[in-house]
């Protein structure tokens, strides 16, 4: 679609509404006036001295619509502030009209961003009440019904998860960017072992290294380790005796007495076995993933899993039969071959087992993935509504409750991802990292650790390198620039004493 601007120059946020709006269009920026009949957006900002006027004037196939959003001038009191309010007028104005020309709105209404939680607890932790939140999410921003409740189920949980925090704690991750294959969907940058064994052994050596001088910096900066989460890739594509050394080797240089939640990331059940779960439980990890993605045979193959159903059965099994008390399981609505009632099949099988926390995820085509290089046929996302409806309705019934959700580029039917829990079993990690509630130090490769200032809501980010040849160059250079760990909290606790 042709983007015409007059006033202003907010790319970002235009082409954040359209891809909302229209997934399939991508943005054109021509030299030229629009054309009659061509599909294009007028979007212009005019500021008064009462008010800030936002206008987009939208034709799409033929039908042309036009809407106006404002806001007072005494918003605009410079800065931050000043683009905030100017891209939300502009963003609404632009969903007025696409909606109008549409004839239907989205599930997530005129919300673009990928953390749409943040919204409502912001709005309750600085004093008002749930239902001033919702209705916030209601009238501002069109939110649907369905998703409104969502957000302030995982709301409540961000909360009373930040009401837990101590100001000098924090988070590690630590990635293993190794996989047995990779599936059709994925993007995440991990090798395959079977071409990349020989780089195990010294990206461990590596990790280790980096292990040490992060606990060490940890430990003089006075912050202690509240959670653990081992992610990847595939963390169990490592043998047991390689993750037997590698915990142990955390144990012993970070210190995890405060550690109250330590999560490994299992994952492909084709790479769960008794010795690895042995050594997961003896090490102190008491959440784990064993994630199906599906419990139909003909969607695992299509989506290039090299497990089958009963493989995810005996996993499971495994799993109990060692005493990991949380369980979390995958599923994802939209893969390729999946109907609604495959997808319902999937899920019945999944909530049979028992498990603590069941993830649900959307579909999102990824730029890299082979599914979109080379296309295929998916689910609509009227089916992919469908999938959804039925998971929220079975996992209430099952008594799980949503705790933390995000959204993501190119989801099918602009849904979102959620993550549901039995009272009790919520995971500390991914409410911290989905809402950025505190610092989450990244080890290994591929991770990123995100210094965040809760007061604030500043936040500095430091990306450990991706690739495993890459990790292992730039290793000197990754532990040195974990020192702003340090600065990051003592300007902070500098900031909150003057």
């Amino acid at each position: 679609m042709k983007l015409y601007f007059k006033g202003h120059d907010y790319k970002y946020a235009a082409e954040q509404m359209l891809l909302t709006l229209f997934p399939g269009q991508r943005p054109e920026y021509p030299a030229s006036p629009p054309a009659a009949g061509e599909d294009a957006l007028e979007l212009s900002l005019f500021r008064g001295r009462v008010w800030a006027t936002a206008t987009a004037r939208l034709s799409y196939r033929g039908k042309r619509c036009a809407a106006v959003r404002r806001c007072s001038s005494a918003e605009l009191t410079g800065g931050l502030a000043d683009s905030r309010a100017l891209q939300r007028i502009l963003k609404l104005a632009f969903y007025d009209a696409g909606v109008r020309t549409l004839g239907r709105e989205p599930p997530w209404g005129a919300l673009t961003g990928v953390r749409p939680v943040k919204i409502p607890a912001r709005a309750m932790a600085q004093g008002a009440s749930p239902a001033q939140a919702e209705a916030l999410l209601r009238d501002t921003y069109r939110v649907s019904a369905p998703r409104r409740a969502l957000a302030m189920d995982c709301a409540r949980a961000s909360l009373a998860a930040q009401n837990s925090l101590r100001r000098d704690e924090v988070s590690l991750y630590v990635g293993i960017p190794f996989c047995p294959t990779r599936c059709a969907y994925c993007s995440f940058v991990s090798a395959d072992v079977g071409r990349a064994l020989r780089l195990i052994d010294p990206f461990l050596a590596a990790l280790h290294r980096e292990i040490s001088a992060a606990g060490a910096m940890l430990e003089r900066a006075g912050l202690r380790v509240r959670t653990v989460y081992f992610g990847g890739g595939t963390p169990t594509t490592l043998s047991a005796p390689q993750l037997d050394a590698l915990l142990g080797h955390l144990a012993e240089h970070v210190d995890l007495s405060r550690c109250t939640e330590y999560t490994v990331e299992a994952g492909r059940p084709d790479t769960i076995t008794a010795e690895k779960l042995s050594v997961l439980a003896r090490r102190g990890v008491g959440r784990i993933s064993v994630n199906p993605q599906s419990m139909d045979d003909r969607v695992l193959a299509a989506m290039g899993r090299a497990h089958r159903c009963q493989d995810i059965r005996r996993a499971y099994a495994l799993a109990r039969e060692h005493g990991i008390p949380c369980v979390n399981m995958d599923l994802i609505a939209g893969l390729p071959a999946d109907t609604p009632e495959g997808f319902r099949a999937s899920l019945e099988q999944v909530l049979a087992l028992g498990p603590e926390n069941v993830t649900v995820h959307t579909l999102a085509l990824k730029k890299g993935s082979r599914l979109m290089e080379e296309g295929g046929a998916l689910p609509s996302g009227a089916d992919v509504g469908s999938m959804l409806d039925y998971a929220w309705s079975a996992l209430r019934a099952a008594r799980q409750t949503p705790y933390y959700l995000y959204r993501q580029k190119y989801m099918s039917g602009s849904f979102e991802n959620v993550g549901w829990a039995k009272p009790g079993f919520e995971s500390l990690y991914n409410i911290c990292m989905m809402e950025e509630l505190h610092t989450i130090v990244s080890l290994g490769g591929g991770g990123v650790t995100k210094l965040v200032d809760p007061h604030t809501g500043r936040i500095e980010r430091i990306a450990n390198a991706k690739y495993p040849q890459e990790y292992l160059r730039g290793l000197d250079q990754m532990i040195r620039e974990k020192s702003r760990v340090a600065d990051f909290f003592a300007a902070w606790n500098q900031n909150k004493e003057g």
